[in-house]
């Protein structure tokens, strides 16, 4: 009789704890809540600044140019990107007009939305909305602020007491969207499509990534048909941590093109692979002095793979080079830092 009452009680905690495993799993592998917010798109961006400061011994990052415009901002708002942004996720939209259309409607050039997580002081900055806006509005209890900025509307919402979501888009509903995701209880399976079928190409703890549809023949992009001849989707990350668990001082740098066929995929490698024999072939002619060390380690890192109509492109970025980067300075001339050459990446496998 004991096990009859017992039982009941066991397997609902059991279900219970399957039920937590599977949601940590689910979120661990969804995109970060930021870019699940952003609405539908042709392109999706997204930072971890709070993880590139960890990259960076923990400093702030570089500072950035201060027009008399943002330095308005910071004195009002107290609120200064490169030290107080810790997250930041783009959704582009291109025109509708371009080839294979766009979800930017009818403007004749990219518009883009946004969401910014950081530690923002949420009365100075709606204040500072307030001065500026063109006119208000007020959604669900949230005000739309709209400011004219070159020639076009941009709408500004604060969210909450760490984030806050912008939009270009010449239709409100973007952001409204926006404010609507935010107030629902978020869930590993939301976000845009696009998104939604490609993040999972990801890599983990990724500092940065970009998941985009290109095509070479749209009107400004006409620098993509160097690598890509027809429309394709790219997912390129830079993630801290080594698919391989390597202890490199390292950023692991991955690019995957996915196109329409098999031989577009051929295509796009044997562009890749010449690009990359006439760079090591000229710098070698030219010799290894004067050449920055960990610069040299990441080219030589370089690797490029097809695997059916998919072409993938992966590199060792020394954190050396990235502080370098992150820092502004000019790299010295020095060893490169520990970086896996493509031989022990082939011999790990």
């Amino acid at each position: 009789m004991r096990l009859r009452r017992t039982f009941p009680i066991i397997l609902a905690v059991l279900i219970i704890a399957a039920a937590i495993t599977l949601a940590v799993q689910l979120r661990k592998h969804a995109p970060p809540e930021p870019a699940r917010l952003l609405p539908g798109a042709d392109g999706f961006f997204y930072l971890d600044l709070k993880a590139a400061r960890r990259a960076n011994s923990g400093h702030e990052l570089p500072p950035v140019s201060h027009d008399p415009d943002y330095e308005r901002f910071i004195q009002q708002t107290g609120f200064q990107f490169e030290r107080d942004l810790d997250e930041a996720a783009f959704a582009v939209h291109y025109p509708a007009s371009w080839p294979g259309g766009g979800t930017g409607g009818s403007s004749p050039e990219m518009s883009f939305s946004e969401v910014f997580v950081g530690k923002f002081q949420a009365e100075r900055v709606t204040s500072y909305f307030r001065q500026i806006a063109l006119s208000v509005e007020n959604y669900h209890a949230v005000d739309i602020f709209t400011i004219p900025i070159e020639n076009r509307l941009l709408r500004v919402a604060v969210l909450s007491a760490d984030s806050l979501a912008a939009s270009n888009h010449k239709d409100p509903v973007m952001i409204r969207g926006i404010i609507d995701r935010s107030q629902r209880l978020a869930s590993p399976f939301g976000g845009p499509a696009l998104l939604r079928q490609y993040y999972k190409h990801v890599q983990l703890a990724s500092l940065a990534w970009l998941v985009a549809r290109i095509d070479p023949s749209a009107p400004g992009t006409e620098g993509w048909n160097v690598i890509f001849a027809k429309p394709a989707t790219i997912v390129l990350s830079a993630s801290a941590l080594s698919p391989l668990h390597l202890r490199a001082e390292a950023v692991h740098l991955r690019a995957e093109a996915f196109t329409q066929s098999e031989d577009d995929a051929r295509t796009i490698a044997d562009k890749v692979n010449t690009f990359l024999v006439m760079t090591r072939s000229a710098e070698s002619d030219v010799g290894t002095h004067g050449t920055d060390a960990d610069v040299k380690a990441l080219f030589a890192s370089l690797k490029v793979k097809q695997d059916g109509d998919r072409v993938t492109l992966t590199a060792f970025m020394p954190i050396a080079f990235l502080h370098k980067m992150l820092s502004g300075s000019p790299p010295p001339l020095n060893e490169p830092s520990a970086v896996p050459s493509p031989q022990t990446l082939q011999k790990s496998r």
